[in-house]
């Protein structure tokens, strides 16, 4: 990217989620580099003052849409696809980079929360605590000795590894588009065309997977039928990665079961069934919002790091490659 041109670069942040010591970070950077900053809480309060703005700091298409002299918008989320698509936004030059690298905390505890809740049933005896009874006698499972199998290995799925590995499995398998293994992390890596041949020796698969066409109903009928009996499956990605009328049947014939934090469609309608399936723990996508304080400080440093390539007329270092979506 070259160096922008104007005197003075307006930048936009509207993001509710922010401490003031956040905002204060990045006045002070704002001011370093001559640059005027406001910040809103909503979308509706900064679109009045999009017209000069150089860079934006939300995760709103309409933000991207109302800002013509747009030049950079950062999303504080990892997932794009609201950016995704012709005329979304009204400059031309702009480039979008994302977040990408701030939830794998996060989101690496939320699935070790629903691999235990789901191997040990709290779900039941949860159920069995709000009737008053002491049932104590469900047979569980144990991380211990079984076949994990992480679907993406970026910043997710190796956070992750490193705290399963803890409960000693028997393999931690990657799989990716390249085959490599990032940080030596996994005891093995199969690329992505391979993962007919994974499924069968997986007892706990984890997915991580951003939402593109790549990756639309990877987990068909075809492949949740290769996973053994009794496996389970934990979806922290992006919903469209598992075709869900497909998963429904294996999980009330209790073939499979499953704890998923994202869905095809979000909010999930009242009226799914999936709400009173069975073998099924459901979160509503909390596993990577900007509720923890690391996340929040990871988000704002990443884009304090590309406000310093932006001005210094460098590369900015979170780019997402639209095409891609990632």
């Amino acid at each position: 990217m070259r160096k922008a041109e104007f005197m003075s670069k307006s930048i936009i942040v509207a993001i509710s989620a922010l401490e003031e010591r956040h905002r204060q970070a990045i006045r002070e950077a704002a001011d370093r580099h001559g640059c005027t900053v406001r910040f809103f809480n909503t979308d509706a309060e900064a679109l009045p003052f999009l017209a000069d703005a150089e860079i934006v700091f939300g995760q709103s298409a309409a933000l991207a849409k109302n800002a013509p002299a747009l030049r950079w918008l950062c999303t504080p989320s990892a997932g794009v696809n609201q950016f995704m698509g012709d005329h979304v936004f009204a400059s031309p030059d702009a480039v979008l980079t994302n977040s990408s690298g701030a939830y794998g905390v996060t989101i690496a505890e939320h699935i070790v929360m629903l691999t235990l809740e789901a191997l040990r049933r709290q779900k039941e005896y949860s159920a069995i605590v709000a009737r008053r009874e002491w049932k104590r006698d469900l047979p569980v499972r144990s991380i211990r000795d079984s076949r994990i199998t992480l679907l993406g290995t970026g910043d997710i799925g190796r956070e992750a590894a490193i705290r399963l590995r803890a409960f000693g499995p028997a393999c931690l398998r990657g799989v990716n588009r390249s085959g490599s293994n990032p940080g030596g992390l996994f005891d093995e890596v199969a690329k992505q065309e391979n993962l007919a041949q994974v499924l069968p020796e997986t007892d706990i698969l984890i997915a991580s997977l951003p939402g593109t066409a790549e990756t639309f109903h990877m987990l068909d009928a075809e492949r949740l039928a290769l996973l053994p009996d009794g496996a389970l499956i934990v979806n922290v990605g992006r919903g469209t990665v598992i075709d869900e009328r497909a998963l429904e049947p294996q999980l009330r014939s209790g073939r499979l079961c499953a704890a998923l934090d994202v869905f095809e469609q979000e909010p999930l309608p009242q009226d799914s069934t999936l709400w009173d399936c069975p073998n099924l723990l459901i979160t509503p996508h909390t596993a990577g919002n900007m509720t923890l304080a690391y996340t929040r400080d990871r988000i704002v440093a990443m884009f304090l790091e590309d406000l310093e390539n932006y001005c210094a007329g460098k590369p900015l270092a979170h780019r997402v490659d639209l095409k891609r979506g990632y």
